[in-house]
Protein backbone atom coordinates (compact mmCIF):
# COMPACT_ATOMS: atom_id res chain seq x y z
CA UNK A 1 0.00 0.00 0.00
CA UNK A 2 1.41 3.35 -1.08
CA UNK A 3 1.27 6.19 1.41
CA UNK A 4 0.42 9.66 0.17
CA UNK A 5 2.77 12.52 0.76
CA UNK A 6 1.58 15.48 2.77
CA UNK A 7 1.34 17.51 -0.45
CA UNK A 8 -0.78 14.84 -2.16
CA UNK A 9 -3.05 14.59 0.87
CA UNK A 10 -3.52 18.37 0.94
CA UNK A 11 -4.35 18.42 -2.80
CA UNK A 12 -6.95 15.69 -2.38
CA UNK A 13 -8.45 17.49 0.61
CA UNK A 14 -8.53 20.75 -1.34
CA UNK A 15 -10.35 19.12 -4.29
CA UNK A 16 -12.80 17.38 -1.97
CA UNK A 17 -13.62 20.60 -0.11
CA UNK A 18 -13.95 22.48 -3.42
CA UNK A 19 -16.39 19.84 -4.66
CA UNK A 20 -18.44 20.11 -1.46
CA UNK A 21 -18.52 23.90 -1.72
CA UNK A 22 -19.64 23.82 -5.37
CA UNK A 23 -22.30 21.19 -4.68
CA UNK A 24 -23.59 23.26 -1.76
CA UNK A 25 -23.64 26.43 -3.89
CA UNK A 26 -25.57 24.63 -6.64
CA UNK A 27 -28.20 23.33 -4.18
CA UNK A 28 -28.53 26.80 -2.64
CA UNK A 29 -28.99 28.38 -6.07
CA UNK A 30 -31.67 25.81 -6.91
CA UNK A 31 -33.44 26.45 -3.61
CA UNK A 32 -33.33 30.23 -4.05
CA UNK A 33 -34.81 30.29 -7.56
CA UNK A 34 -38.20 30.61 -5.85
CA UNK A 35 -37.26 34.03 -4.45
CA UNK A 36 -39.01 37.04 -5.91
CA UNK A 37 -42.44 38.38 -6.76
CA UNK A 38 -45.25 36.14 -7.94
CA UNK A 39 -48.66 37.02 -9.36
CA UNK A 40 -51.22 34.59 -7.96
CA UNK A 41 -53.28 32.51 -10.38
CA UNK A 42 -56.33 34.78 -10.15
CA UNK A 43 -54.17 37.83 -10.89
CA UNK A 44 -55.64 39.76 -7.97
CA UNK A 45 -52.61 39.74 -5.69
CA UNK A 46 -48.84 39.56 -5.70
CA UNK A 47 -46.78 37.59 -3.18
CA UNK A 48 -43.10 38.10 -2.47
CA UNK A 49 -41.30 34.88 -1.58
CA UNK A 50 -38.25 35.51 0.59
CA UNK A 51 -35.84 33.52 2.72
CA UNK A 52 -36.11 34.03 6.46
CA UNK A 53 -33.21 34.18 8.90
CA UNK A 54 -34.03 30.55 9.76
CA UNK A 55 -33.28 29.51 6.15
CA UNK A 56 -36.94 28.72 5.43
CA UNK A 57 -39.10 30.37 2.78
CA UNK A 58 -42.00 32.75 3.44
CA UNK A 59 -44.36 34.85 1.38
CA UNK A 60 -46.02 38.23 2.00
CA UNK A 61 -48.79 39.88 0.02
CA UNK A 62 -47.15 42.94 -1.56
CA UNK A 63 -49.90 44.07 -3.96
CA UNK A 64 -53.68 43.76 -4.20
CA UNK A 65 -55.75 44.61 -7.25
CA UNK A 66 -58.36 46.02 -4.88
CA UNK A 67 -56.53 47.01 -1.68
CA UNK A 68 -59.50 48.91 -0.25
CA UNK A 69 -63.03 47.98 0.71
CA UNK A 70 -65.57 50.68 1.53
CA UNK A 71 -62.78 53.28 1.46
CA UNK A 72 -60.67 51.42 4.04
CA UNK A 73 -57.80 48.94 3.60
CA UNK A 74 -58.98 45.34 3.26
CA UNK A 75 -58.63 43.44 6.51
CA UNK A 76 -58.49 39.77 7.44
CA UNK A 77 -62.14 39.70 8.53
CA UNK A 78 -62.61 35.98 7.68
CA UNK A 79 -59.91 34.94 10.14
CA UNK A 80 -61.36 32.63 12.80
CA UNK A 81 -59.34 34.45 15.47
CA UNK A 82 -61.20 37.68 16.35
CA UNK A 83 -57.93 39.27 17.48
CA UNK A 84 -56.59 38.96 13.90
CA UNK A 85 -59.65 40.10 11.99
CA UNK A 86 -58.55 43.74 11.81
CA UNK A 87 -55.04 43.14 10.45
CA UNK A 88 -54.54 44.42 6.90
CA UNK A 89 -54.37 41.91 4.04
CA UNK A 90 -51.66 43.96 2.32
CA UNK A 91 -48.37 42.92 3.93
CA UNK A 92 -49.85 39.74 5.40
CA UNK A 93 -47.54 36.71 5.54
CA UNK A 94 -49.50 33.92 3.87
CA UNK A 95 -46.73 31.41 3.06
CA UNK A 96 -44.92 30.00 6.09
CA UNK A 97 -41.84 27.88 6.83
CA UNK A 98 -41.18 26.04 3.56
CA UNK A 99 -37.93 24.09 3.35
CA UNK A 100 -36.16 23.08 0.15
CA UNK A 101 -35.97 19.34 -0.54
CA UNK A 102 -33.09 18.99 -3.00
CA UNK A 103 -33.84 15.35 -3.74
CA UNK A 104 -37.39 16.04 -4.95
CA UNK A 105 -36.62 19.63 -6.06
CA UNK A 106 -39.56 21.11 -4.20
CA UNK A 107 -40.26 23.29 -1.18
CA UNK A 108 -42.07 21.30 1.51
CA UNK A 109 -43.41 21.20 5.06
CA UNK A 110 -44.88 24.67 5.02
CA UNK A 111 -48.32 26.21 5.20
CA UNK A 112 -50.37 28.71 3.25
CA UNK A 113 -53.09 30.93 4.62
CA UNK A 114 -56.08 31.85 2.44
CA UNK A 115 -57.45 35.23 3.56
CA UNK A 116 -60.56 34.65 1.42
CA UNK A 117 -61.81 31.95 3.78
CA UNK A 118 -59.58 32.36 6.86
CA UNK A 119 -58.15 28.83 6.60
CA UNK A 120 -54.57 27.61 6.74
CA UNK A 121 -53.46 24.62 4.70
CA UNK A 122 -50.32 22.50 4.54
CA UNK A 123 -48.52 23.29 1.32
CA UNK A 124 -45.63 22.60 -0.96
CA UNK A 125 -44.43 24.18 -4.17
CA UNK A 126 -42.37 23.26 -7.20
CA UNK A 127 -41.49 24.17 -10.76
CA UNK A 128 -42.42 22.00 -13.69
CA UNK A 129 -40.72 22.95 -16.97
CA UNK A 130 -40.74 26.71 -16.66
CA UNK A 131 -38.99 28.59 -13.84
CA UNK A 132 -41.32 31.52 -14.42
CA UNK A 133 -44.37 29.55 -13.25
CA UNK A 134 -44.43 28.39 -9.63
CA UNK A 135 -46.82 25.59 -8.73
CA UNK A 136 -48.31 25.83 -5.24
CA UNK A 137 -50.50 23.14 -3.70
CA UNK A 138 -52.46 23.49 -0.48
CA UNK A 139 -53.82 20.34 1.16
CA UNK A 140 -55.24 19.07 4.45
CA UNK A 141 -54.53 16.27 6.93
CA UNK A 142 -51.21 15.36 5.33
CA UNK A 143 -52.92 14.08 2.19
CA UNK A 144 -51.03 15.71 -0.68
CA UNK A 145 -53.25 14.02 -3.24
CA UNK A 146 -56.24 16.00 -1.98
CA UNK A 147 -56.05 19.74 -2.35
CA UNK A 148 -55.89 22.65 -4.74
CA UNK A 149 -53.03 23.57 -7.01
CA UNK A 150 -52.49 27.08 -8.29
CA UNK A 151 -49.94 28.47 -10.71
CA UNK A 152 -48.17 31.71 -9.82
CA UNK A 153 -46.38 33.71 -12.50
CA UNK A 154 -43.00 35.40 -11.91
CA UNK A 155 -43.03 39.17 -12.22
CA UNK A 156 -41.37 42.34 -10.99
CA UNK A 157 -42.35 44.22 -7.87
CA UNK A 158 -45.50 46.28 -8.55
CA UNK A 159 -44.70 48.88 -5.90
Amino acid sequence: MKLLTKSQTMKKLFFFLTFLFLASAYISAQADKVLGFWLTDEGTSQVQIYKGTDGKYYGNITWLEEPNENGKPKVDDDNPDPALQQRPILGLTIVQSLEYDSEDEEWVDGSIYDPKNGKTYDCYMWFEDDNSVLQMKGYVMGMRFIGRTSSWKKENDRN
